[in-house]
């Protein structure tokens, strides 16, 4: 296997791994400020309770995600030199003022947990807010990167060298805005169904009348309905990352729909597989003249095909798999959440049906799985370049060798971690069961302390 594969290899198990502590960094805060903000409305302390095991679990994932986040950027550095030394030039600013918002994100999250009996009750929903605006803040900068290389802006290269360099402009670049809702809206969802799915399945193994399953179908329905507004959104923004691909990204946008020939009224096709040879997605279903509308919202659009680029900067055709999974889950969210909607609210049902509540269950996993689907898809899609169009991935790797030898070590590495992960989180609630701060809650009648 040469250096190249090797390189993406590991530094893509890296991020694959990151990616998961990182999207629930983002998307926890937030439902740990809408369980405050609900007891600050309600004054039910079960929601108050809510946010404080909220808090534990989101403190041990953030334990990992700092450091496989490290690890993360020392891998940019040893295995992507050449992509470094534009970035440290360009594109540094993102780096340096995530420093801030890490240093935001602790701070008022260190206030919330150490001196929430001591503040005033709006004082703990400023705190939550800076917090989840400090772990926000850290995705959308580490992301603009991503953001850069598919839509680099603010410098030239003459006869090789980086010259005319505005670092504002390279990170306010044309797709920021667009990538940085994404990254948010995505988060939000991911970490509202992950602690839905949790709901779910503690609610399937408890009695119908207990005092805990009402616990947990509370908590159920807020995160169900966060989840269900940002999932949402969610699309509505990818219609607008479409949109940006037809302008700066056209090959990545032809590969994610298997399309081949340039054509106005162009099918959107879901599901299949797209097949080089013929030259078609086959077993897929063509949705008439909707990949035009999506691409420009009109059907007279014209979406560039794969057959106007060279085959060397097609994009690996598997996207059109990764991206139809993405949002094929991301589909499934929505329903999900709409019909928890219909059924407690209009239909006013106390309970939900078995076989619903183990899709509650799934969610959470699913829209974990489509943020890796998002993610693999947004970085292969833009191959065969690191830079797109300015610097390609065989330039920007290094040339030191011993890559297989980094990556048994940090994938055994990642493994310990994960059980590691799972094991403290099972140990903590397993010794701190709802029902031991139910009762503190209440014999105090005050949020309880960590």
């Amino acid at each position: 296997m040469d250096e190249l594969v090797l390189a993406r290899s590991l530094f893509g198990t890296t991020m694959a791994f990151h990616i998961i502590f990182a999207t629930l960094g983002v998307g926890i805060p937030l439902m740990i400020l809408v369980a405050e903000i609900m007891f600050q409305r309600t004054n039910d302390l079960d929601y108050s309770v809510m946010a404080k095991r909220w808090t534990k679990a989101f403190a041990v994932l953030l334990g990992v995600g700092i450091p496989t986040g490290t690890i993360a950027g020392v891998q940019l550095s040893l295995l992507w030199p050449g992509f470094m030394e534009v970035i440290g030039r360009v594109m540094a600013l993102p780096f340096q003022i995530e420093i801030y918002a890490f240093f935001i994100e602790a701070l008022f999250m260190s206030i919330y947990v150490y001196a929430a009996n001591r503040i005033k009750p709006w004082m703990r929903i400023v705190s939550l807010v800076l917090v989840a605006i400090g772990g926000l803040a850290s995705a959308v900068l580490i992301t603009n990167v991503h953001a850069f290389e598919g839509t680099p802006a603010g410098f030239d290269i003459v006869d090789g060298n980086i010259t005319n360099v505005d670092p504002w402009k390279a990170f306010f670049n044309p797709s920021f805005f667009v990538t940085a809702g994404h990254v948010a809206l995505s988060a939000y969802v991911a970490g509202s169904f992950t602690i839905a799915s949790v709901a779910a399945f503690k609610m399937l193994r408890l009695p119908f009348e207990s005092r805990v399953y009402k616990f947990h179908a509370k908590a159920l329905m807020i995160c169900l309905l966060t989840g269900g507004v940002f999932a949402f959104f969610t699309a509505i923004n990818g219609h607008e990352s479409a949109q940006k691909l037809q302008e700066y990204q056209p090959e990545k946008l032809a590969a994610a729909e298997g399309l081949f020939e340039t054509q106005t009224h162009a099918p959107l096709s879901i599901g299949g597989f797209t097949d080089r040879e013929e030259q078609e997605v086959k077993w897929g279903i063509e949705i008439p003249w909707a990949l035009s509308f999506l691409a420009g919202n009109s059907f007279d659009t014209e979406v560039i095909g794969l057959n106007d680029f060279p085959e060397e900067y097609w994009p690996p055709l598997f996207v059109h798999t990764l991206f139809n999974a993405m949002v094929g889950i991301g589909s499934l969210l929505i329903v999900l959440a709409l019909v928890a909607y219909v059924w407690k609210k209009l239909l006013k049902k106390d309970r939900f049906p078995k076989w619903l509540m183990w899709l509650f269950v799934a969610a959470g996993p699913l829209s974990i799985l489509s943020i890796e689907f998002g993610w693999i898809f947004a970085c292969t899609g833009r191959q065969p370049w690191t830079i797109y169009r300015i610097l390609s991935t065989e330039d920007s790797v290094t040339s030191t060798g011993n890559i297989a030898t980094l990556f048994v070590l940090f994938v055994t590495v990642y493994a310990v971690l994960a059980v590691a992960v799972v094991l403290v989180l099972l140990y903590y609630f397993k010794r701190n069961p709802p029902q031991k701060d139910i009762d503190k809650a209440e014999s105090t009648e005050i949020p309880l302390n960590v």
